[in-house]
């Protein structure tokens, strides 16, 4: 069968569980389209589009990622607002995720009026191409190999519920994630390989510009007591900050009053986060009990809702609520072992 025919039945498979978008112009129906690769490639990214790691990433199942940004020529970001990057119109941003194979690609971009949109590409099995899934997603698409699974394409609407809550839409493309001063204990994080962009080579480019001083000259980082509380204060930062940003706030995008977010401008970042851990009153009740389970329990993980609501995939209790399946492991042993080490009344900072 010519590669012609096998491509053919893969979209046309796509397309008989509603994978594609029909309709919408302003998207191209093919990855390859989006200005990522290099004209009639599908692996070999163009020369304008860089490469980037956070260093606190998402965890999505154990699916390995590679990212990407794009700026039209001349533009810049404006990192004034260190918190909150003002990304020029044109922007795209590219984030691929990989399961022994490549499954997805996903975009977002800033278009002329301001405005973001979303998009997922969803990869045929042989990897020749990449194909736009529906605005409605794909709650269950099935991979074979040698593991087959299920996997969840995320709706537009799941998209938007992620990224419109911060103040600025891009996720894991900020100062702290981006600094040189990376975290040697982030669970799941990648040593940066040479080509990719970081904060200082992006001011020294003219592609970020307006950052304070103080955040070039010293590459932030988040204060903490411990090389442990950096790194779980990170790991709640890259998973959980993007929702539980602004306590108090009435366009707060979670009823909990709990923030997880580190403002890399404020030098108190750090005790507002720890204060906000410690006051958040938690309406979590552990299964077969009656009595609310404290947030934060310090020095006894095992009694506190943060891990119970971490390690849950029921959909009343998980979080975060959406883009995964299966608890993190590693992820859950890092915010055990601050609680129960470094959160302990013994050793908590006053």
């Amino acid at each position: 069968m010519s590669c012609k025919v096998l491509m053919a039945a893969a979209i046309g498979a796509l397309s008989g569980m509603g994978l594609l978008a029909h309709g919408d112009e302003a998207l191209p129906e093919h990855l390859r389209d989006t200005g990522l690769f290099v004209a009639g490639s599908n692996s070999e990214v163009r020369p304008d589009v860089l490469p980037f790691s956070p260093q606190y990433p998402l965890w999505s199942d154990g699916a390995s990622k590679r990212r990407w940004i794009y700026l039209p020529p001349g533009t810049f970001i404006d990192a004034s607002r260190p918190g909150a990057w003002e990304f020029p119109n044109g922007t795209r941003l590219w984030k691929e995720f990989r399961l022994e194979r490549r499954v997805e690609t996903r975009l977002i971009e800033r278009l002329a009026d301001g405005s973001w949109q979303y998009a997922t590409y969803v990869w045929s099995e042989d990897g020749k191409d990449a194909v736009l899934a529906s605005r409605e997603g794909a709650p269950s698409l099935a991979l074979s190999g040698p593991q087959p699974r299920t996997y969840a394409i995320p709706s537009e609407s799941d998209c938007r519920a992620c990224h419109e809550g911060p103040a600025v839409p891009v996720l894991g493309f900020s100062a702290l994630q981006l600094s040189s001063d990376r975290d040697s204990l982030a669970v799941h994080a990648e040593s940066p390989s040479s080509n990719e962009v970081d904060l200082r080579q992006l001011v020294e480019r003219g592609l970020v510009r307006n950052l304070p001083v103080s955040l070039f000259k010293t590459p932030p980082r988040i204060s903490a007591a411990s090389p442990t509380e950096r790194a779980a204060l990170g790991y709640l930062h890259g998973n959980c900050g993007h929702c539980h940003t602004n306590p108090g706030a009435s366009d707060a995008s979670v009823p909990l009053d709990l923030r997880l977010a580190q403002d890399v401008a404020d030098p108190a970042s750090t005790e507002k986060v720890l204060r906000s851990l410690r006051a958040a009153s938690s309406q979590f009740r552990a299964p077969g009990t009656t009595t609310a389970v404290p947030l934060v329990a310090p020095g006894a993980s095992h009694d506190s809702a943060l891990l119970m609501r971490m390690r849950a995939r029921d959909a009343s209790a998980q979080m975060p609520p959406l883009g995964t399946a299966i608890p993190d492991s590693e992820g859950l042993a890092l915010i055990a072992r601050w609680i129960d080490r470094d959160m302990h009344p013994s050793t908590a900072r006053e």
